[in-house]
């Protein structure tokens, strides 16, 4: 009995359906954003207090903004399409910010912090706006398909 080619190749996967978008909640850069989020505030924050970081509140507001900025581009895009693609930019960029900001907090305080959270939520952080890129390429496509008047494919997912 032989093993299937997939098995034997790392690149080559068997196919999995995703599970449907319903809404923003099922999209897993929100989902990982808004744990990001609640990573910061829960264990980040109060250490920071204590060591009196002087940007922990505008790092708080940008870990909120990103997710914030993907629950709106998703609804806004049946709305305004460039709004909602406007809205994803802001929260690639806010990913960005993060990551700075993160940096900037280890350089700065070094042991004092818990560095493999930090690195964990800056490869998170990293991860996410890539993800977001990706989402909105698959915006412009579906768009695009729906301009020319190509039929969506059944069950379209991004």
């Amino acid at each position: 009995m032989t093993t299937p080619y997939y098995q034997n190749n790392k690149y080559c996967k068997p196919f999995t359906p995703r599970k449907p978008v319903r809404s923003f909640r099922d999209l897993e850069i929100y989902q990982k954003t808004l744990q990001c989020s609640v990573l910061v505030v829960k264990d980040l924050v109060p250490t920071l207090q204590k060591l009196k970081y002087s940007f922990e509140e505008n790092m708080v507001n940008c870990a909120m903004s990103v997710p914030l900025f993907i629950s709106e581009a998703h609804s806004l895009r049946f709305a305004s399409f460039e709004g909602g693609v406007m809205l994803l930019e802001k929260s690639m960029a806010g990913c960005n910010k993060m990551i700075v900001y993160l940096e900037q907090m280890k350089g700065v305080y070094g042991s004092k912090i818990n560095a493999d959270l930090i690195d964990d939520l800056i490869g998170t952080y990293s991860d996410s706006r890539t993800k977001s890129f990706h989402l909105e390429k698959s915006w412009k496509r579906f768009k695009t398909s729906e301009l020319s008047g190509e039929i969506k494919p059944k069950n379209f997912k991004y």
